[in-house]
């Protein structure tokens, strides 16, 4: 497929695959171990003065049903058995046939603040989901990048794409100079689906451009499997938050539940497979302990025909000596002070006698300063390091009329419960926490939490520069 600034695709998602990566390796792991877990989420706008008209949320809405029409392509699949080779067959098989039912599962409500009937009133939106963990894990990706879609489509409306490939190609440009290492992650905040083509286009073509000049950097992928797939680009992820969050919820034991979850991973994938391991669900002190943990007996499938080991890739060895700290390949940095970051981990490598050299991977909220800046210091603290830029990349815009910053919203669908109980996030910045407030209270004095509030975390302000 084309992509080009005249032709605007159609609105909305339009692939089975125009999610992140990560979507797809969780519900792996759901199936083959969680298959009849209920769960809930939760929508939460972090940019509350940002809101809808009747009008926008309507045609969300549609958007949103519109959703139950997508399936997997023959293509995508052979797509899915060719490129991500740990995907197992048994999972591959649930996809043929899978579909979402957003008319069963989501409910979408509006909330004018002065109710007049009309199209043009201003509310708020909610979102929630309920279902199966397995059935539901898709919509996150899809309804986020819906609702800023309707947003920037009805609300804030003084722009265009022009210069939007462009702008891409510069930054990749800088980045490759530079020597970073980087992955388009924009798809849940993205302007529009047209908008992340075209920035897209803009990255491929910084990527063949550094290659032809020998630049130090490279673009390594997206998180996109829909743009992995048309541009012939590694699709790109691992694991999120939701894993460990709906572990937790389930299992009821905080204390024990980042090692359970850190277990059913390899056990689902092996070891050394999909091994960036994310820190800061209930804190990155109280993973660290569980990640110096020797990996011993692995958890066994749900249902003993769902997935069989022999079917996926990578080394699955029940018993291992090995502790999760050295089978994975590196750590991602999601929230907090990354400079703090990268010393707590070169701190805990050392005490844990690991030699090998790991890699950070940064995900939070980056520009091309920042990425630079944590280049620098990973470096001379002897890691590897990567970069996810998402919303930098997939909505930076600027008003026509005034030329001021056109800021994206802020918004999260988080999972809320699994199995009955409530789930919640801890993170390493309060801005974060996301949950029951009673339960997180709790979970962090049982784990012996201690707060933190990073300086340039405010979650409510954060593109505004």
């Amino acid at each position: 497929m084309d992509f080009n600034s005249s032709s605007p695709f159609p609105e909305g998602v339009i692939s089975f695959l125009d999610t992140d990566l990560y979507k797809l390796t969780m519900q792996c792991a759901v199936l083959k171990y969680f298959p009849k877990v209920e769960v809930t989420y939760a929508f939460k706008n972090r940019t509350p003065e940002k809101k809808l008209s009747r009008e926008a949320f309507l045609w969300l809405q549609t958007q949103i049903n519109k959703l139950g029409n997508i399936a997997l392509s023959n293509d995508e699949l052979r797509f899915l058995q060719s490129t991500c080779k740990y995907l197992n067959k048994p999972y591959l098989d649930f996809l043929k046939d899978f579909r979402l039912n957003p008319r069963e599962q989501v409910v979408a409500s509006f909330t004018a603040e002065t109710d007049t009937g009309s199209a043009s009133d201003i509310g708020e939106v909610d979102l929630k989901i309920k279902g199966l963990w397995v059935e539901t894990i898709l919509y996150e990706i899809p309804l986020l990048a819906l609702t800023s879609e309707a947003y920037f489509k009805f609300m804030d409306t003084d722009w265009t794409y022009d210069g939007q490939e462009e702008k891409a190609l510069g930054k990749g440009m800088r980045l490759l100079e530079a020597g970073c290492i980087v992955s388009e992650f924009g798809t849940r905040r993205r302007r529009d689906y047209h908008t992340q083509a075209l920035v897209f286009r803009g990255l491929v073509k910084a990527k063949k451009e550094g290659e032809a000049k020998g630049l130090p950097g490279q673009i390594s992928g997206t998180s996109n499997v829909h743009l992995a797939m048309r541009f012939g680009i590694p699709p790109i992820g691992t694991v999120a938050h939701e894993w460990f969050m709906g572990v937790a919820a389930i299992t009821g034991n905080y204390e024990s539940a980042t090692k359970a979850a850190l277990s059913y991973w390899v056990g689902c994938f092996g070891e050394g497979v999909l091994g960036i391991a994310l820190t800061d669900t209930f804190g990155t002190p109280i993973f660290l302990r569980a990640f110096n943990e020797p990996i011993g007996e692995l958890p066994k499938p749900a249902l003993s025909d769902s997935t069989n080991v022999s079917e996926t890739s990578g080394d699955i060895t029940s018993g291992s000596t090995k502790t999760f700290a050295e089978v994975f390949t590196g750590v991602r940095q999601d929230s907090g002070d990354p400079a703090n970051f990268v010393n707590v981990m070169r701190e805990f490598y050392d005490k844990a006698g690991i030699t090998t050299k790991k890699t950070i991977v940064f995900s939070d909220s980056l520009n091309i300063d920042t990425c630079l800046e944590y280049k620098k210091i990973s470096e001379d603290a002897g890691f590897n390091c990567s970069f996810g830029v998402g919303t930098f990349f997939t909505n930076d815009f600027i008003h026509l009329e005034t030329g001021l910053k056109s800021t994206p919203l802020n918004i999260v669908i988080k999972l809320s419960s699994a199995a009955g109980n409530q789930a919640i996030k801890i993170s390493d910045n309060i801005g974060k926490n996301t949950g029951d407030q009673e339960t997180v209270k709790k979970v962090k004095k049982e784990l012996g939490y201690e707060e933190k509030d990073w300086s340039l975390g405010d979650e409510a302000h954060r593109w505004e520069k």
